[in-house]
């Protein structure tokens, strides 16, 4: 990855420090519901949910996502791209970064999803753990905000997205999840499980 797109990391915030930014209410039960997202997204949607593989390729994570994994500087991870799709409309960009020790044995099938939903994947394994949210408020210029906003037509001065790291066998996979303008507004608790 270039020097100048790791200049242009998002900046990540524990849950319980992202106070330092002002979280939008209509984003706020999207980034702190600890169901799946999958499942919300389609329950959520009123016409035909789809996901979009953009990329899946062997490469170099950020340097903060490599931290965040424990992952040496410069180690080779595989990294999909998607979109989680509502009718026609992209309601969420995904990007996974799976270590190479994280696809061995019964975790193998994780680098042939294809275009089936991850989260259908994670929360599915009743051995699944996850640790807590992170949370970015995420700007024009970053890396992330270019991929997640090349197909909206409606832009915003700002985007919101979590990250979390997901175990499955105690194996690592990190999960960033970026909310797109025109995603549905929240449902109210309780009304979609």
């Amino acid at each position: 990855m270039s020097k100048r797109v790791q200049q242009h990391e998002s900046s990540w915030q524990s849950e319980r420090c992202v106070f330092n930014y002002v979280v939008p209410q209509d984003m706020a039960c999207w980034l702190y519901d600890p169901a799946s997202l999958t499942a919300r997204l389609i329950a959520a949607c009123n016409q035909r949910f789809a996901v979009q593989v953009l990329s899946q390729s062997w490469g170099t994570p950020f340097q903060n996502e490599s931290r965040r994994l424990g992952m040496r500087a410069r180690h080779r991870a595989l990294i999909r791209e998607v979109f989680l799709y509502c009718g026609d409309s992209p309601w969420v960009f995904a990007r996974t970064v799976i270590p190479r020790t994280t696809l061995t044995g019964a975790q193998a099938y994780l680098a042939n999803l294809g275009s089936k939903p991850l989260g259908a994947v994670l929360f599915a394994d009743p051995h699944m753990r996850r640790d807590p949210f992170e949370v970015a408020r995420i700007q024009n210029g970053e890396y992330l905000y270019q991929r997640a906003t090349q197909r909206n037509a409606k832009r915003a001065r700002e985007i919101w997205g979590r990250r979390s790291v997901f175990y499955l066998s105690n194996k690592p996979l990190l999960v960033n999840e970026i909310f797109l303008p025109g995603i549905a507004q929240c449902p109210p608790p309780g009304h979609i499980y």
